[in-house]
């Protein structure tokens, strides 16, 4: 029978989770700049998609930065970009549209 120390699995299970947050991090950045291409396009909807999913990326990786560092005021910042981001996309498109 063999002895297995939980400290040094759990420690182990903090380096694998670590790890994943940041290349889950990474993984946002590269579809934030995406994003960025897709919001250049001529047509005013491709611009309006490509700003949610920008405002999508980064309140994300405003969570991650909240798990990872501690930084507290991220997680309010995120929460007011998922919020209002999508009611200004529906405000905005009923704008372009004409009521």
């Amino acid at each position: 029978m063999v002895r297995v120390d939980n400290n040094k699995l759990q420690g182990v299970k903090m380096d694998i989770l670590q790890i994943s947050e940041y290349i889950l991090m990474a993984a946002l950045a590269f579809y934030a700049i995406a994003t960025i291409r897709i919001a250049t396009r001529k047509t005013i909807s491709m611009g309006i998609v490509g700003l949610l999913g920008l405002s999508i990326a980064v309140a994300t990786i405003l969570i991650l930065v909240n798990n990872i560092y501690g930084i507290a005021f991220c997680k309010d910042i995120a929460y007011a970009l998922v919020i209002l981001g999508p009611i200004g996309t529906i405000a905005f498109s009923k704008v372009i549209r004409g009521w």
